[in-house]
């Protein structure tokens, strides 16, 4: 592969076993790409690429970085001061963040760009399953392991490429979508963003960066989306109107998902048929993470775990749990972020009104330092004060608490950190 004049013969990634770094990994190894990275500890991600030939380091040290390396991607968590990007600038081996790179690779391709606050790894799962059923061939980067996949990469042969694309920071405005599905508009990401204005901003950009003859599937009445499409030369598509399907996957965001799945798929492929849409939307098997299944504690209560880190994503989740519990429902959740918890802090403490019982883990820090001004004690005292039980506790704590529950019980692990562990845990 080429960036500009620059031949691309041997890749390192730093953060490789990053959700959207692997994905990216594995798609430049299938463009004739030497691929290695590093990360910091092992996890799914990493034996999967492991599985897959591409080398990870489980050290950032340096030494890793081959000499000969003709660029260098790190991941957003990756700082500076990291010791393999500081030994990359040492060799003089060109840097680029992810998303730039994502953006020259895509450059290549007709991208499809599954955007929106909730629901993007499902949706864009949901439409590359659809084309590859249709016999489209797309390539495709999903924020989680998709089922159907076995990975979150899927390698296509056509120039279509379906990819998710995060808003943060405005991110995704590396892409050049020819379609673009907006899922949703929230308040979210508050250490970037000022406002819901601020956000709306950035798909504006967004649709700004599309060809005049692209088009935009989304929810063009909802009141967050309607301002934005105002004017846009591109045509807009309403997924709503679309079919409801008897899906695997329980919930109306779920449905809403399909629907924007299958307008995009209709698009791409106007002689799909309703029977080619049906069969491949009622066998998606979902992606990790996302209300998955996890199975039986040895009291026999039943474990969920999803990465639902939004109060919004986090009550209609929750909504949908109540529904198949019998017995109690206990909820194990990890605030991502400090700046998150403190601004969203209302909504949060709202959140969990179909719960029992919430434990709430410390706060995952991520990329942020502790100001004192929120913690998981004062959101669990917040959450009690609206009439559910809660209590600041750490994983270890949690696990033991929740080992407790019984048959007819309900256990959902929650969150976009590694509260995953604790349900791995309760059904190993």
């Amino acid at each position: 592969m080429n960036i500009g004049d620059t031949e691309i013969k041997k890749a390192y990634l730093i953060g490789i076993g990053g959700i959207g770094m692997s994905g990216l990994a594995q798609l430049m190894k299938d463009m004739d790409v030497s691929v290695s990275g590093s990360d910091r500890e092992e996890s799914p991600v990493t034996e999967l690429l492991e599985s897959k030939g591409i080398s990870v380091q489980l050290t950032q040290d340096g030494k890793g970085v081959p000499e000969d390396a003709d660029v260098v991607v790190y991941s957003e968590a990756v700082w500076e001061d990291n010791l393999d990007r500081m030994r990359a600038k040492e060799l003089q081996i060109p840097q680029k963040s992810y998303f730039d790179m994502l953006g020259e690779v895509s450059k290549e391709k007709q991208a499809i760009a599954i955007s929106g606050t909730h629901g993007k790894t499902t949706t864009t799962g949901m439409t590359a399953k659809i084309l590859r059923d249709a016999g489209v061939a797309p390539s495709a980067i999903v924020g989680s392991i998709v089922k159907d996949f076995g990975s979150n990469y899927l390698p296509g042969t056509s120039d279509y490429f379906v990819v998710e694309a995060c808003e943060y920071k405005r991110d995704f405005l590396s892409l050049t979508p020819s379609v673009l599905v907006i899922t949703n508009i929230e308040f979210d990401h508050s250490d970037y963003y000022m406002d819901l204005a601020d956000v709306q901003s950035a798909f504006t950009s967004l649709i700004g960066n599309m060809p005049e003859d692209g088009v935009v599937v989304t929810d063009a009445t909802h009141p967050n989306i309607a301002p934005i499409l105002i004017g846009i030369s591109q045509t807009v598509v309403d997924y709503t109107k679309e079919d409801a399907y008897e899906l695997q996957l329980p919930g109306g965001f779920n449905q809403a998902n399909a629907r924007a799945a299958a307008a995009v798929a209709k698009l791409i492929d106007p002689s799909l048929t309703e029977d080619t849409l049906k069969i491949s939307l009622e066998s998606f098997q979902g992606t990790w993470r996302r209300f998955e299944y996890k199975g039986k504690t040895k009291n026999g209560a039943d474990v969920y775990d999803d990465y639902a880190h939004h109060p919004t994503a986090i009550e209609k989740t929750l909504e949908e749990v109540r529904k198949r519990t019998k017995g109690r429902l206990f909820v194990a959740f990890h605030p991502h972020l400090y700046s998150r918890t403190h601004d969203l802090f209302i909504d949060f403490a709202q959140a969990f009104h179909d719960a029992d019982m919430v434990y709430i883990a410390p706060i995952y820090p991520a990329r942020e330092v502790d100001d004192g001004r929120v913690s998981s004690e004062k959101l669990a005292e917040a959450i009690t004060k609206n009439g559910v039980e809660a209590v600041g506790a750490s994983f270890a704590e949690i696990e033991i608490a929740l080992a407790e529950a019984t048959e007819g019980d309900v256990i959902i692990t929650m969150g976009a950190g590694d509260i995953y562990k604790v349900s791995n845990a309760l059904v190993a």
